[in-house]
This record gives structure tokens, C-alpha cells and sequence, in this order.
């Protein structure tokens, strides 16, 4: 017969379970990496991930039951939102402990970015200095609804797709560093190739939002959105 310690440590086991059976699908994960840059309907996380409409809203569900994700009803559409910011904490970590314990990680990263010119990386400490002394202009190439929902103070928002319309904003006089949503995100890495080839001093930042408010960094945020 089960003590009654026993049935404790099963039943509180189980319910640590839940998490580990929600996150163990590539496009949940994928999902929560997105949803960590701000809210989304169905529609546009289903666009992001290449995935159906029915197959996002059956993953959301899955990520909802386990109370990782929240949503909200906006006319015809159902809008989805991380359960709180600890989950993005969570979703930062994991991503440090894959890369500490699996060594694919590296090799994926680094034959991915070796194709591409192994861009160099600039480290928040050292941004954050250079934006106090004023010798770097800071880019957002993200969507301009995840600069709404966050961003790092100073960045301006310049989507990678607008980028080559808009160089004429950026002064060839400062260095440039791009960011998006993190250290696997290509947005930042297309960004830095373009303006290099415009003659412009650019170089990548690894950390995105979700990295800024995990480590307890200053996150702007647009007015609108601050009571979201």
C-alpha cells in the first residue's frame, strides 16, 4: 500500500508532468517563442510556423489545458498571449540549457550562420553602454506590433522588410546594431548583411526582448499597450 508521502510526491509528479507533455512538440515551442514577443491571433501564428489554421489551434489548446498560454475573444478572431511573463523566463532558459547540454545546438546554429558570414554578435552589457554614451544607433527589425509590445529603450523600429526603403533614416557616421527575437532569429542577421552592403558599419545583438526581461533589463513599452 502507497504511504501517504508516496501519493504526494505521485500526484504533485503528474502535475509537473503536464508541462513537460505540453511543451513536447517542436511547433508548441516554437509557438511560446513567438507568443514571448507579444500577443497573436491563430491566423498570423499559423503563418509564422508553417502550419494549418486547425493544426496552431489544436497546439494552442494543448499549451492552454497546461495553463501556459491565455486567450482572448476579438471579434471574429481569437487572440493568444503567454499565461505570464514567467513562462517567457522559462521558455529563455530552456533555450540556454539546450545549448549547455546539446551540442546540435551549436552545430546547427554555427553552420547556419557560417553560410551567412559568421556575423559577429554584440552582448547587452556591452549595448547597453554604448547606447549610454551615444555612439550606436539601436534597430528593432522586428514586426511593429512586437517593438508595440516591447523593446529595447532607444531601439527604432525598422521591420527587416522595410529596411532597404528606409536606410536613408540611419546615419553612416554611428555603428548599427540589429536585434529581434533572440539568438535564433535570422530577421537581425538579413538586417546586418544589408546594411553592410550599403556601406554601413552594422553588427548583431543575440538577445531579444524575452532575454532583456529574463535577466531584469529595462523593457519599453508603446503607451497603448501598457495596460494590455
Amino acid at each position: 500500500m502507497e504511504t501517504p508521502p508516496r501519493i504526494f510526491k505521485n500526484k504533485l509528479y503528474e502535475q509537473f508532468a503536464r508541462l513537460g507533455k505540453a511543451l513536447a512538440a517542436p511547433k508548441r515551442l516554437e509557438l511560446l517563442d513567438l507568443l514571448s514577443q507579444g500577443p497573436r491571433t491563430v491566423e498570423a501564428l499559423a503563418d509564422l510556423t508553417g502550419i494549418t489554421i486547425a493544426n496552431a489551434s489544436q497546439h494552442l489548446q494543448v499549451l492552454r489545458t497546461a495553463r501556459l498560454v491565455a486567450s482572448e475573444k476579438l471579434g471574429l478572431f481569437v487572440e493568444y498571449r503567454l499565461a505570464d511573463e514567467a513562462v517567457g523566463r522559462f521558455i529563455v532558459q530552456l533555450q540556454e540549457l539546450a545549448q549547455l547540454r546539446l551540442t546540435e545546438v551549436e552545430q546547427i546554429t554555427r553552420s547556419y550562420l557560417d553560410e551567412r558570414g559568421a556575423l559577429e554578435a554584440v552582448y547587452g552589457e556591452e549595448l547597453l553602454r554604448r547606447v549610454r554614451d551615444g555612439d550606436v544607433t539601436v534597430i528593432d527589425v522586428r514586426p511593429r506590433e512586437e517593438y508595440a509590445a516591447g523593446h529595447v529603450p532607444g531601439a527604432i523600429s525598422i521591420p527587416v522588410g522595410e529596411l532597404a526603403a528606409r536606410l536613408k533614416e540611419l546615419p553612416k557616421q554611428r555603428d548599427i546594431v540589429a536585434y529581434c527575437r533572440g539568438p535564433y532569429c535570422v530577421m537581425a542577421i538579413e538586417a546586418v548583411a544589408l546594411l553592410r552592403e550599403h556601406g554601413y558599419t552594422a553588427q548583431r545583438m543575440e538577445q531579444g526582448v524575452v532575454d532583456w526581461r529574463a535577466r531584469g533589463w529595462q523593457v519599453a513599452v508603446e503607451p497603448q499597450l501598457r495596460q494590455s
